[in-house]
């Protein structure tokens, strides 16, 4: 058999370094491994599709890695296989970033049910998106029924993941309105479900004062889905409150929008997109690793700086001479 074949039937059957190998030979850019990468997904794919795709974000400091460690863990009691993948497209991939993410959540990483792999950059998250795409249909093709993606990143890392999940959950900190002007709208905008976590002790009357804040501005906002209106809950990471009912809304999202298609819809409108962004920037890279547009585009470059030529004209020259030579 085939080692890209052999290495997912060892992830299938249980085998955690395996599966980590297979993972590592998705990210990998090398042309060598990027073919073992193609046949490796081939035959991954019939098995994947069925997991509950879930993305988190949330403020600095709002507790993710606690809440999904707690939530986490209350899933492994459902009964249920857990895999965590972490998008920061702001840090480069280091030796250490895997037991980071481990340090991060002890109990979880424990669990032989649970899996936690960061996804690392090569510098622009559209590389990181297509990976963790990829890293997602290889869990879930291996039995992991429940995936989750955490952006650890800023930015356009939030749309990135919203664009590859069923469910998107916007984790919030009882600061209230305060902590709402402070996040872009694009974000709250996403969100299926607005979590307000830390809700004990003495900030539970802050948290239920900012949940009433949010559910005031969600009446402003159009929601993603006829069948759902974004909710907003209370819960606790550090004490376990809540966290089931968060459990019983996802499970309800999705009973919501499955009869009617929409998540079917929704993930075939993702793929078509996915294909899009990789044929583009395919088609880039081919571009820029043309010889004469290689030759060409620093004077070019240099013209649209000084503005002696418009950034079209300076374009347009490019891709005639990339053209001539196709």
């Amino acid at each position: 058999m085939n080692a890209p074949e052999s290495l997912l039937n060892q992830a299938r059957n249980g085998d955690r370094r395996a599966l980590g190998r297979a993972i590592t030979l998705i990210e990998s850019t090398r042309r060598d491994h990027r073919e073992q990468a193609r046949r490796l997904l081939e035959a991954a794919l019939p098995e994947s599709g069925k997991a509950i795709r879930l993305g988190i974000t949330g403020t600095p400091g709002v507790g993710k890695s606690t809440f999904i460690e707690t939530f986490g863990l209350h899933l492994l009691e459902a009964g249920r296989r857990v895999a965590v993948v972490a998008v920061d497209p702001s840090s480069k991939r280091g030796g250490g970033s895997i037991l980071g993410d481990k340090t991060r959540m002890p109990e979880l990483s424990r669990s032989l049910d649970a899996f936690i792999r960061p996804s690392p950059t090569a510098g622009t998250l559209g590389g990181v998106a297509r990976r963790t795409r990829e890293t997602m249909l290889l869990l879930e093709s291996v039995g992991y029924d429940v995936v989750i993606v955490e952006t650890v990143g800023v930015g356009q890392s939030e749309t990135a993941v919203a664009e590859m999940v069923d469910m998107f959950l916007l984790l919030l900190s009882p600061a209230g309105g305060d902590e709402l002007q402070g996040i872009k709208k694009g974000v709250v905008e996403l969100a299926d479900l607005f979590l307000i976590n830390k809700a004990d002790g003495d900030l539970e009357k802050a948290a239920q004062r900012a949940a009433a804040e949010y559910r005031h501005a969600l009446g402003l906002l159009k929601p993603s889905y006829k069948d759902w209106q974004p909710k907003v809950q209370l819960c606790s990471a550090l004490t376990g409150a809540g966290i089931s009912k968060v459990w019983e809304t996802v499970t309800a999202f999705h009973e919501s929008l499955a009869p009617s298609g929409a998540l079917k819809d929704r993930r075939a409108a993702q793929a078509q997109a996915w294909f899009w962004q990789t044929l583009e920037e395919g088609l880039l890279q081919t571009l820029k690793d043309d010889p004469a547009v290689k030759a060409a585009l620093p004077a070019l470059e240099g013209a649209v700086r000084d503005g002696t030529t418009t950034p079209t004209l300076a374009a347009e020259d490019l891709l005639a001479r990339f053209l001539r030579r196709s």
